[in-house]
């Protein structure tokens, strides 16, 4: 069991303020499955932004599809809008390896060449193997290895987080 505690709610309003600093002129929010992509509609209806978010799926992308595998329901990309020449702020709950957000650039690149691309996430969790960081996170935090930080979204739409040891 962790001793972690983490207001998801709290984190959210800093995020909303984050999110809003990053936006501009025809910005796209595209959230990776699962849990940015519950942020990215969150976020879409609480800054009343225009249209629809999208969602990005990193599993066809994966550099581990070798050793694991893919979920019969893996692939969730939807994106309603045109990538090429938009803005695209991509929305994450936490960032950990930055693996994940490797593949999801790739698959989103499948989709046309955006303009730009920037990364908002809710945790970062340290713990980079590749170069990718964040123009904003609302929260750094210091998790073991082997634990796994998740966030989960409860009834009514309430966020929390779920810390458990692999």
């Amino acid at each position: 069991m962790s001793t972690l505690h983490l207001d998801a709610e709290a984190l959210y309003a800093d995020l909303v303020r984050g999110v809003q600093r990053l936006l501009q002129p025809d910005s796209a929010l595209v959230g990776i499955w699962s849990g940015g992509a519950w942020l990215a509609e969150r976020l879409q209806q609480d800054l009343k932004l225009a249209g629809q978010h999208g969602v990005i799926s990193s599993a066809l992308h994966r550099d581990d599809f070798g050793s694991k595998g893919m979920n019969a329901s893996a692939d969730h990309t939807k994106l309603p809008f045109d990538i090429e020449g938009r803005h695209v702020l991509l929305i994450d709950d936490v960032l950990y390896t930055g693996r994940t957000t490797r593949a999801v650039i790739n698959e989103l690149f499948d989709f046309g060449r955006p303009a730009s691309v920037t990364l908002a996430v809710l945790v970062d969790r340290g713990g980079r193997e590749l170069p990718i960081e964040p123009a904003f996170s609302a929260a750094r935090v210091a998790v073991a290895p082997n634990q796994r930080l998740s966030l989960v979204k409860g009834d009514g739409g309430r966020f929390s987080f779920d810390v458990k040891e692999d």
